[in-house]
């Protein structure tokens, strides 16, 4: 049977993609079709495991574009060995490369990272012909292969075989909720902050999507009812004109379609200028890894900003009259107790409570293999056996205190989620925790916050990696 002319034969999988439709489906069926292959698609984390599309694919591509879309997907891919063992299973994304040994030891056939959709293709194209699959960019059992990091030749992304935009996540603003689509503007990035896995593919390489690309795609979400878009790029200013050209073209189609990004503090800062430019063009809020406010653990994680950088940040965007939503790392080996109550303090004094999703208060230090941080002199001092099936290294605080605090933490906030707590509520919870590591009582809240009022953008399923 030929993979070109079989309609099920090409299934590609998403498992989880930050509650969104999934871009790395989308690219990928853009550059397949464009080459005469139709494909179906599977988004395990808003429609389940379709046992009949699982037989009838001769071919799976999994795309595992972070730490917990890989978790999902291991599990999903024995269930698919199990139901046709006999269809080539191909892992793909940033996740993948890094973990290549253990997964084509385990259940994969092949794995491709790096700029994937046109080693994808010629995989297929390949199988298709009944010819040897050792090609660049694929890794199989039989030969290792480095990611591709070269600028592809892009196709339009197609999200016609995805579910629409209403099974996914959607912006929270002005006490409504409207349909969001997202969309890359670039890959890669420029830095080589330690605990990103980016880095350990990238090697601070950079690519451009096409303006024309992105534009594309954005018509295309807005047909599905799209009222507003998220740039998934790891930081949109790695390519600040790139990106203002895009957004510029953007308000000028869609004048009252809204988007948000993400960016680094030191980038913020550096593009100050383009603020205003943004918010005139409708963006509504900007992520911003923050990770800690303390000068010694972003240090170690090589952020490129300091404590000082990070309320700079907060006055330009807030400035601009776009609201600034900081991510941390809450949890390091080199977080202290009085680093985690100082980062509660400074999202309480700042108004940032409804800025942050409560499980950034929970988040733990991630070690994958090839991180860059276990090439720091001190590594052996901290960090732990790789734990293979979670795909990360293991570590454990100094202060027993900090692990204890981490369990505890994470539980209340996923109670929380499933309550859909009011956010107040929440941190105040967390605070009183880790206080009570102190043995202290926390102090007195600095003002009391209406459950009525008008909270800022967000999206609704709160992120993480």
């Amino acid at each position: 049977m030929k993979l070109k002319n079989h309609q099920g034969s090409i299934l590609l999988v998403s498992c989880y993609e930050l509650g969104h439709q999934p871009a790395g489906i989308a690219f990928a069926a853009g550059f397949l079709h464009r080459a005469g292959y139709s494909t179906t698609a599977m988004d395990v984390s808003v429609e389940g495991f379709d046992t009949e599309k699982i037989k009838r694919a001769r071919f799976v591509g999994i795309s595992v574009p972070m730490h917990t879309a890989l978790r999902l997907g291991a599990r999903v891919a024995q269930e698919i060995r199990l139901l046709n063992p006999a269809c080539h299973i191909c892992f793909y994304g940033m996740y993948a490369s890094l973990n290549s040994d253990y997964l084509l030891a385990e259940v994969a056939d092949s794995i491709i990272g790096g700029e994937v959709e046109q080693s994808l293709l010629d995989l297929i194209k390949a199988i298709d012909a009944g010819r040897a699959t050792d090609l660049a960019g694929v890794t199989t059992r039989n030969k290792k292969s480095l990611p591709v990091l070269e600028r592809l030749n892009f196709a339009a992304p197609d999200r016609n075989a995805l579910p629409s935009l209403d099974r996914y996540a959607k912006l929270s603003f002005k006490g409504e909720e409207r349909l969001a689509g997202y969309v890359e503007a670039s890959r890669g990035c420029l830095h080589h902050c330690a605990h990103c896995p980016i880095p350990s593919v990238y090697d601070g390489r950079f690519f451009a999507v096409p303006r024309d690309i992105v534009l594309e795609d954005i018509r295309g979400l807005v047909e599905q009812g799209a009222r507003h878009i998220t740039f998934g790029d790891a930081d949109l200013l790695n390519g600040p004109t790139h990106s203002l050209r895009i957004t510029s073209a953007m308000h000028e189609e869609f004048p009252d379609l809204t988007f948000d990004f993400t960016a680094k503090v030191e980038h913020l800062i550096k593009h100050k200028d383009l603020f205003s430019d943004f918010a005139r063009s409708g963006c509504v809020f900007v992520v911003s890894a923050v990770e800690s406010l303390s000068d010694t653990v972003l240090s170690r994680l090589d952020k490129g900003h300091t404590r000082d950088d990070i309320y700079e940040a907060l006055r330009i965007v807030g400035g601009a009259g776009v609201a600034f939503r900081p991510s941390f790392v809450a949890f390091t080996p080199w977080t202290t107790i009085d680093d985690y109550i100082d980062m509660l303090e400074f999202v309480e004094a700042n108004d940032l409570i409804d800025h942050v999703d409560a499980v950034q208060y929970s988040i733990r230090l991630l070690v994958p293999p090839g991180s860059l941080l276990l090439s720091h002199a001190d590594a052996q001092t901290w960090i732990g056996p790789l734990h293979q099936e979670s795909f990360t290294y293991e570590w454990r605080h100094a202060d027993a205190r900090m692990d204890e605090l981490h369990k505890e933490v994470s539980q209340a906030v996923e109670i929380a989620a499933t309550r859909n707590e009011d956010a107040v509520e929440t941190f105040y919870r967390v605070r009183e925790m880790a206080y009570a590591v102190m043995g202290d009582a926390p102090p007195v809240r600095l003002k009391e916050i209406s459950p009525l009022r008008l909270r800022p953008p967000r999206l609704t399923e709160a992120w993480f990696c």
